[in-house]
């Protein structure tokens, strides 16, 4: 087990260092000057020289990653073009997103994985088809679309939830719940359709296995092999998609924080690229880019807690 943890975190450091390395050039590769896009059109030339040597851009590359580097691992990811510090900023604003995150993939996997394993039990049956149905039709409907249905229905024509705006749980937490259930409820409708689909898959193809027809040949019910033998090993993979979908959802929730007017880490990105504020931009794209690789290292490690032949190898 301690190798199997050791094994996962050495191979995290290189992929950090490679994020690092492609959010630098990244950043670097887009087209003009940097100095003068964010001072503006009447910027004069001792301003735009002067903007290039505080943000370094008067050194060679290999020079302005390693100081950026030094800089990130110290905690300082520089200042925006209105002077606020960018990690404060970029941290206040991903706690936002994660709130939303965290809490609609936790009931998406609550609802949609049951279902799944339901379908899966019940393969060819009304119930299968209704279900594999619904996940499909949830699939195929685009999330911005879907919050400006639930805005239009819940916010303008009931007037039950607040349709602009955000409210801190921190701040007020009967309001700050109110403002979370339509973009919630969103992300939870979608990604239903995506876990449904998955754990029914994984269902399936453990139901064939011949530890299951040895399970039911002791003649035990079917829902103590559904439950206490084929659902462990079935739910691997599922939750290796439930980590894909948070760390996708972490740095793509942009549209529906800009559907629901949400002052979260995606807002934040859309926001500095109109504005040009290459500081932020960077500091978002590392951060969100971190979480991503966090994830997944997180989901790799608990991995063997769901399939125990990782452990033996």
């Amino acid at each position: 087990m301690l190798r199997f943890i050791l094994s996962r975190l050495m191979m995290a450091i290189p992929t950090i260092v490679l994020v690092a390395v492609a959010v630098f050039a990244l950043i670097r590769f887009i087209p003009g000057d940097p100095a003068a896009l964010m001072l503006g059109d009447m910027a004069q030339p001792d301003q735009i020289a002067a903007m290039r040597v505080e943000l370094g851009l008067d050194k060679s590359m290999p020079q302005q990653f390693l100081i950026w580097a030094g800089d990130v691992l110290r905690g300082d990811f520089g200042r925006s073009i209105v002077n606020d510090d960018v990690l404060p900023l970029v941290v206040s604003r991903f706690l936002v997103s994660a709130e939303i995150v965290v809490v609609a993939v936790l009931l998406a996997s609550l609802i949609a994985v049951p279902a799944g394993v339901i379908a899966a039990w019940r393969q060819n049956s009304l119930t299968d088809l209704a279900l594999v149905g619904t996940a499909t039709v949830l699939l195929s409907i685009p999330t911005f679309w879907l919050g400006l249905l639930l805005l239009l229905l819940f916010g303008l024509e009931l007037g039950w939830l607040p349709v602009l705006g955000y409210v801190s749980i921190g701040d007020n937490l009967t309001a700050g719940l109110l403002y979370l259930v339509l973009p919630v409820v969103t992300l939870v409708i979608h990604e239903a359709g995506v876990l449904i689909r998955m754990a029914r898959a994984s269902t399936l193809e453990v139901l064939r296995l011949d530890y299951i027809t040895h399970a039911r040949a002791k003649g035990l019910s079917e829902s103590a092999v559904l439950w206490r033998h084929a659902f462990k090993n079935a739910f691997g993979p599922t939750w290796t998609m439930i980590g894909l979908i948070l760390g996708n959802l972490l740095g793509g929730i942009a549209v529906i924080e800009t559907v629901f007017t949400i002052p979260g880490l995606g807002r934040l990105m859309v926001d500095s690229i109109f504005a040009r504020d290459y500081p932020v931009i960077q500091g978002c794209l590392l951060f969100v880019s971190l979480s991503y690789v966090l994830v997944n290292l997180v989901v790799d490690l608990l991995y063997p807690l769901f399939d125990p032949r990782v452990v033996a190898e």
